[in-house]
């Protein structure tokens, strides 16, 4: 069985063992298609810092620090990569899926479906990756990379029903398919709950000590496509009872805003349907964001023009734009503009840290930006500045609902029309999530599943001893 990290071990990688480490380190250069590259999965670089931008408020228009971790640094570009090693780690672990045996089945959107084909090629399995037709090209371009097959359904980002479809067709055909579905499985939910929450607590301070912030995170905002990442602000929320869980979704498709539904082209988001995985409960605000504003506020990112406008009319430190743009996709340019969103709607100060996420890079979209430049043509510095000012910096507190006694019991009313109607889940089951022991229990688990996967170490290292 090919592993890699503990969950300790991707919050805090010094802790890996120091010959591992660094040849992991090595090899994300020279080879990432090495296994050893598993132990690169983590939101610190190599010298243990943490993979985050601060963005200026020249850029953000408000007062508030906001602060985004990004994932385009992980193996396979995207932090859900970590995700899907969590998901079949714990698979392994319980014995559950063999290697030898079975065939992985990553239902996915994009980045989920990336990187299983990434993790389940690198620990010896078969994948196979389900997702929309109308994904970016260099979505499929690179999951045949990693050496995954794929199979394309009908629609775009928001055509998950068909996803489900041909995952049930995929597990009446063959009995050693194993689904590792991201919208369902906990460990998900328990890597973002530990490292990435773990992780911007600990940012959080780091950046109190440099004077930014006042040591805790204000509000966590995050656009929910299988609500992984969303998991972290549980664990905020622990450390500050007081902190703000800030979901985000498309204007276009604003399921939990008004059950709503329709097609959209936020990569990643929006979903129309609740995840399994969600903790809506603990939710306390629901933004939504327009598809065409965060396309059109990306393409200030991705054109030469955009930039040096950054530079020469925001006065951005020409550093920080060279090294920041390729960090940014729609998803994350949906999180920045939730957060600017945030800081307005709650009146947030200079001390009031929000932390954000930015899923993947510009290396995913440029077949994107061409398109937009098609259809509304090459940016200008006048056009440029009309996008700050308009979609960055004139963030609306437009589309928002309290997250009320009320609206969480309706968002967790909506999971019963995918999970128990459609996905077999049983109305016991559905009822135990409004116990938040409940929540609890599954991330306790993440003591069991670093225990069972240090005896594995200790029995494989037995032999040689």
């Amino acid at each position: 069985m090919i592993t890699g990290p503990t969950f300790e071990e991707m919050l805090h990688p010094q802790k890996i063992d120091p010959q591992i480490r660094a040849r992991a380190l090595k090899m994300r250069t020279v080879d990432p298609l090495d296994p050893i590259n598993l132990f690169n999965i983590t939101w610190r670089d190599e010298n243990n810092q943490i993979y985050y931008r601060l963005l200026p408020p020249q850029l953000t228009g408000v007062e508030a620090p906001i602060v985004i971790i990004y994932g385009a640094c992980f193996p396979s570009g995207s932090h859900k990569v970590g995700a899907a090693y969590s998901v079949l780690l714990e698979k392994e672990l319980f014995g559950e899926v063999d290697p030898n045996v079975h065939t992985l089945v990553w239902p996915s959107t994009g980045n989920y479906g990336i990187g299983g084909a990434w993790v389940g090629c690198r620990m010896g399995c078969k994948s196979l990756v389900v997702l929309p037709a109308g994904m970016s090209q260099e979505r499929f371009e690179r999951i045949r990379s990693y050496g995954a097959d794929i199979i394309k359904t009908v629609g775009s980002e928001s055509n998950v029903k068909e996803i489900y479809d041909e995952t049930h067709r995929l597990r009446a055909s063959d009995p050693n398919i194993r689904i590792l579905n991201q919208f369902e499985v906990m460990g998900n939910y328990r890597f973002h709950y530990y490292v990435t929450g773990n992780t911007l607590v600990e940012l959080a301070a780091e950046l109190a000590a440099q004077g930014i912030g006042s040591g805790k995170v204000a509000a966590f905002v995050s656009a929910m496509g299988s609500a992984g990442t969303i998991a972290a602000g549980d664990r905020l929320k622990q450390v500050w009872p007081d902190h703000r869980i800030v979901g985000l979704e498309p204007i276009q498709c604003p399921t939990l805003y008004s059950n709503g539904y329709g097609s959209h082209d936020i990569q990643g988001i929006g979903d129309k349907h609740v995840t399994w995985i969600h903790n809506v409960r603990n939710m306390d605000a629901l933004m939504c964001l327009d598809d065409i504003e965060c396309k059109k506020a990306l393409q200030v990112f991705a054109e030469e023009v955009g930039r040096e406008t950054l530079v020469r009319r925001y006065k951005l430190d020409p550093d920080w734009v060279e090294s920041t743009w390729r960090l940014l996709g729609i998803s994350g340019i949906c999180n920045i503009l939730g957060a600017i969103k945030t800081a307005r709607y709650y009146n947030l100060g200079k001390n009031d840290l929000i932390v954000t996420v930015a899923t993947d890079g510009m290396d995913r979209y440029y077949s994107v930006m061409d398109s937009m430049a098609e259809c509304y043509g090459r940016l200008d510095e006048a056009e440029t500045v009309g996008r700050v000012e308009s979609i960055i910096k004139g963030q609306r507190t437009d589309w928002i609902m309290r997250g009320t006694p009320e609206a969480r019991e309706r968002w967790h009313n909506l999971k019963y029309y995918t999970w128990v109607e459609q996905q077999g889940k049983t109305v016991e089951e559905l009822d135990a999530q409004r116990d938040s022991q409940w929540w609890v229990e599954h991330q306790q688990m993440v003591a069991e599943i670093d225990r069972r996967l240090l005896a594995l170490r200790q029995r494989e290292a037995a032999p040689h001893a």
